[in-house]
C-alpha cells in the first residue's frame, strides 16, 4: 500500500476529499503501525513513515470514509517505570472520530494472564476491541446558529438519551433511545413547555462497556468511562460506521432550530483502561507514562483522584492539547453549546493540590473558542481537598451542591437552615461575590443524575440498591431526604398527598431561586426508580423514564410548566446582580430590592434568624429597577412578589406588608392546592399558609411605556 510522509497537525485519521492524513503522539514508541481492517476483520499493516515532535504520521491516498483502523505501538514494556507498550494488543486512535464496535471480558484485551497477572499475555486482541472509523467531516447545517442564551435567562434540564426517549409512544420504535430520538418533535414539544433552554446530555464520548459489569450482567448505563474524546458512543446510533457522527450533528440542528442549547456532560478527568488490572485499549498502550498520573515512587500504579483507577497527567502539554482538541472539536464541528465538566477538580490537579490557577484553566481562558461557550464544573472529586465549590475561575459556572443540601434539609424539617436557605434561594452570594462572580456563577439543583430522583426522594428515607449487585455498598447513603412517614409504595392517600406537595415545594423553590436552575429528567412528571440512588448500571425500565403518565403525573408536568412560565416571564426571578438590599440600589422605593419578614409581618430580626425552630418567613421582591439585561444598563420595571415559605408541618398565619408595599396581592402559586385561581388578598390582611407548602403571590405593576413619556409606574 502507497503511504506518504502525511503532516503531524491534525493529530487523528482526517479525509481531506482525496485521501486520509493519520497522525498519533507517542514519546516512549520506537515504531507505530497504522493497521487497517476491512468488512471481513481482515488486517492490514502499514508503518507510519514519519515522525516529528514525537508525533507518528503518515498520509494514504485515496482513502475515503468508512474505512476502520487502529494502532500497534512498538516500545517498551516495563511497568515499574511505567511503560506497557504492548504491539499484541489493536489500540483506539484517542483522536477517532467513530468508533465501531465494543468490548468484551476477553483476556485478549489484557497485558497479563488472568490466572498469573505477573506474566505477560501476547495474545493478539484484533476482532476483541473497539476500531476508529475514518468520519467525511461535511454536513449540510443550513442557517444553524448558536442560541446563546444567556445564563440568567438559562433553564437546564439534564438527561439520558436513552432514558429519556425509549419508551416514548410518539417516537417511532426504530429510533429510539438514539440521537434520532432525542431531536425528534415530541421530546422538542416536552422541552419547549417546560421552558428548557438548554439540553444537558449525560456522557455521549464513545464510553466502555466495563467488564465487572459485564460479568454481572449489567451495563456501564451512565457512561462515565469514556475511550474516545472526540467520537459520538455509537451505542446511541441507529447504524455504525461513522453515521453516528451525521445523526449528532443532525440533533444538534433540530434543537437548535428549536432554540434549545446543547450542554455536554464531559469525563476528562479518567478514561475507561481503568487502573494496572484494566485492558490495554488505548492511551496505556500509546504511551502510559505520558497519559495517566502515576504513583511517584511505584509507577506500575496509578494515583487515582476519581475513584474510578485512574487519573489522566492534567501536566502533560499533550494530554491538555487532546482536551483541549477534543473541545473545540466539538464546538466548531459539532456546534455544541457548552460542557459541564464531570469531578472538574480532577482537571485542576496539576501536581496535588486543587490549584484553579492550573495550566488547564489557563488554556481554557485564553482560548477564543471555548472561553466563549458554556463551561459548567461539577466542583469536586474523591481527593484530597477536593470539595471546591465556590472555587473555581471566575469564567466558570458550577454545580451548587450546597444548594441541593440546603433546599432537601430546609424542605425535609431539619434546624436551624432558615438563614442558609435565604443564602440560597438568593443565589450564594457567600460561595461566589468574593470572586466577582454573579448569581448565575451558581448552578442550581434539588437532583441530577447520581441520586434519587425528586420522587423518590420524597418516598424514601434509604437506599435501595439491591439489583445493582454490589450488596447495598454502592450509593450515596446520606441522602437527607424524607419519605413523608411510610418507606417506599403506599396507598395512604395522606402520605400520597403530602409527597406530591413537597415535590412541588422542591420545583418551585428550584425555579423561583436566582442562578440557573437544573432539572433533572423525569422529575417533572414523578419519575422514580424504586429507591435505588445510583442506577449506574441499570439499562433497563427502573433508570428510563416512563411516559405512561397518571393523572397526577400529568398534573405534576403541568405545574412545573407553570412555574417554568412564571420565571421566564418575571426578570425579579433570574437577577443578573446579588441582591443589595439598600435603598439606594436603583430603585424608586425605599424599601430595598429585598426584604425578608416574619410571618407576623415584621422585618426579621437577628433573634429570629437564630431562631433553630424557625421554618417559616416571607421574602419581598422588589420589581423596581431590576438591573436589565441589555449593554446599555437600562433597568427593568416588574411586578412585586412576596414568596410565603412554611416548612413547618402545621399551618401557619401570615400577615401581609402593610399598604406601602402593595395594595392588592393575586396568588400565583399556592403547592398546597392542586390548582389555583384568582384569590385576592388585601394589604396587612393573614393569608393561611398550609403546613409543608410555598405560596407566591404577585402585586400587579403598571408599566408604561417609553411611547407615553413616563419615566416611573404607578401601582395598580
Amino acid at each position: 500500500m502507497e503511504i506518504w510522509p502525511g503532516t503531524a497537525y491534525p493529530l487523528g485519521a482526517t479525509y481531506d476529499g482525496s485521501g486520509v492524513n493519520f497522525a498519533l503522539f507517542s514519546e516512549v514508541a520506537e515504531r507505530v503501525e497504522l493497521c487497517l481492517v476491512d468488512d471481513e476483520g481482515v488486517e492490514t499493516r502499514v508503518e507510519l513513515p514519519e515522525v516529528d515532535g514525537f508525533v507518528w504520521h503518515g498520509y494514504v491516498p485515496g482513502m475515503q470514509p468508512g474505512q476502520r483502523y487502529g494502532y500497534r505501538v512498538h516500545g517498551p514494556y516495563d511497568p515499574r517505570n511505567g511503560h506497557r507498550c504492548d504491539p499484541s494488543k489493536l489500540l483506539l486512535d484517542p483522536y477517532a472520530k467513530a468508533v465501531e464496535g465494543q468490548v468484551s471480558n476477553d483476556q485478549a484485551l489484557f497485558s497479563y494472564q488472568f490466572s498469573n497477572p505477573r506474566k505477560r499475555n501476547t495474545q493478539d486482541s484484533l476482532g476483541k476491541t473497539m476500531l476508529g472509523v475514518v468520519t467525511n467531516p461535511y454536513f449540510d447545517w443550513g442557517h444553524d446558529r448558536p442560541p446563546r442564551h444567556e445564563y440568567h435567562e438559562s433553564v437546564i434540564y439534564e438527561a439520558h438519551v436513552k432514558g429519556l426517549t425509549m419508551t416514548h409512544p410518539e417516537i417511532p420504535e426504530d429510533i429510539r433511545g438514539t440521537y434520532a430520538a432525542i431531536g425528534h418533535p415530541a421530546v422538542i414539544e416536552h422541552l419547549g413547555e417546560l421552558g428548557v433552554t438548554a439540553l444537558e446530555l449525560m456522557p455521549v464520548h464513545q464510553y466502555v462497556q466495563d467488564t465487572s459489569l459485564q460479568a454481572k450482567g449489567l451495563t456501564n448505563y451512565w457512561g462515565y468511562n469514556t475511550i474516545g474524546f472526540l467520537a459520538p458512543h455509537n451505542g446511541y446510533a441507529r447504524s455504525d460506521g461513522g453515521e453516528q457522527v451525521t445523526e449528532f450533528k443532525a440533533m444538534v440542528k433540530a434543537l437548535h432550530e428549536a432554540n434549545i442549547e446543547v450542554i455536554l456532560d464531559v469525563v476528562y478527568n479518567h478514561t475507561a483502561e481503568g487502573n494496572e488490572l484494566g485492558p490495554t485499549i488505548c492511551f496505556r498502550g500509546i504511551d502510559n507514562a505520558a497519559y495517566y498520573r502515576l504513583v511517584d515512587d511505584a509507577k506500575e500504579h496509578y494515583y487515582d483522584t476519581t475513584g474510578t483507577g485512574n487519573s489522566l497527567l492534567m501536566r502533560n502539554p499533550h494530554v491538555l492539547q487532546l482536551i483541549m482538541d477534543s473541545l473545540r472539536y466539538w464546538v466548531t464541528e459539532m456546534h455544541v453549546d457548552g460542557f459541564r465538566f464531570d469531578l472538574a477538580a480532577t482537571l485542576a490537579r496539576q501536581f496535588h493540590e486543587v490549584d484553579k490557577l492550573s495550566a488547564f484553566f489557563d488554556l481554557i481562558q485564553q482560548d477564543p473558542v471555548i472561553s466563549q461557550v458554556k463551561l459548567i464544573a461539577e466542583p469536586w472529586d474523591v481527593g484530597d481537598g477536593g470539595y471546591q465549590v465556590g472555587g473555581f475561575p471566575p469564567l466558570w459556572t458550577e454545580w451548587n451542591g450546597q444548594y441541593r443540601d440546603t433546599v432537601r434539609d430546609f424542605w425535609r424539617g431539619e434546624p436551624s437552615t432558615l438563614g442558609e436557605f435565604a443564602s440560597r434561594l438568593t443565589g450564594s452570594s457567600d460561595l461566589y461575590e468574593h470572586s466577582g462572580r454573579k448569581p448565575i456563577a451558581s448552578i442550581n439543583f434539588v437532583t441530577a443524575h447520581d441520586g434519587f430522583t425528586l420522587r423518590d426522594l420524597v418516598s424514601y428515607n434509604e437506599k435501595h440498591n439491591e439489583a445493582n449487585g454490589e450488596d447495598g455498598r454502592d450509593g450515596e447513603s446520606h441522602n437527607r431526604s424524607w419519605n413523608c412517614g411510610v418507606e417506599g409504595a403506599t396507598d395512604d392517600l395522606d402520605v400520597l398527598a403530602l409527597r406530591a406537595r413537597q415535590q412541588r415545594n422542591f420545583l418551585t423553590t428550584l425555579l423561583l431561586s436566582q442562578g440557573v436552575p437544573m432539572l433533572a429528567h423525569g422529575d417533572e412528571i414523578g419519575r422514580s426508580q424504586g429507591g435505588n440512588n445510583n442506577v449506574y448500571c441499570q439499562d433497563n425500565e427502573t433508570a428510563w423514564m416512563d411516559w405512561d403518565l397518571t393523572e397526577e403525573q400529568r398534573d405534576l408536568y403541568a405545574f412545573t410548566a407553570a412555574v417554568a412560565r412564571l420565571r421566564h416571564e418575571h426578570p425579579v426571578f433570574r437577577r443578573r446582580r446579588f441582591f443589595a438590599g439598600s435603598a439606594d440600589h436603583g430603585g424608586q422605593s425605599d424599601m430595598g430590592d429585598i426584604a425578608w419578614l416574619h410571618p407576623s409581618g415584621e422585618a426579621m430580626t437577628e433573634e429570629d434568624w437564630s431562631d433553630g425552630a424557625a421554618r417559616a418567613m416571607t421574602v419581598f421582591l422588589n420589581g423596581e429597577g431590576i438591573p436589565g439585561p441589555d449593554t446599555r444598563g437600562r433597568r427593568v420595571l416588574d411586578d412585586d412578589f412576596l414568596v410565603l415559605f412554611n416548612a413547618d408541618h402545621e399551618e401557619h398565619h401570615f400577615v401581609l406588608p402593610p399598604v406601602e408595599w402593595g395594595e392588592r396581592w393575586c396568588t400565583e402559586i399556592d403547592t398546597a392546592a392542586a390548582t389555583v385561581g384568582p384569590e385576592w388578598h388585601e394589604a396587612g390582611k393573614t393569608v393561611h399558609v398550609a403546613g409543608r407548602s410555598v405560596i407566591v403571590l404577585r402585586n400587579p405593576r403598571e408599566i408604561l411605556t417609553p411611547a407615553s413619556g413616563a419615566a416611573g409606574a404607578t401601582r395598580s
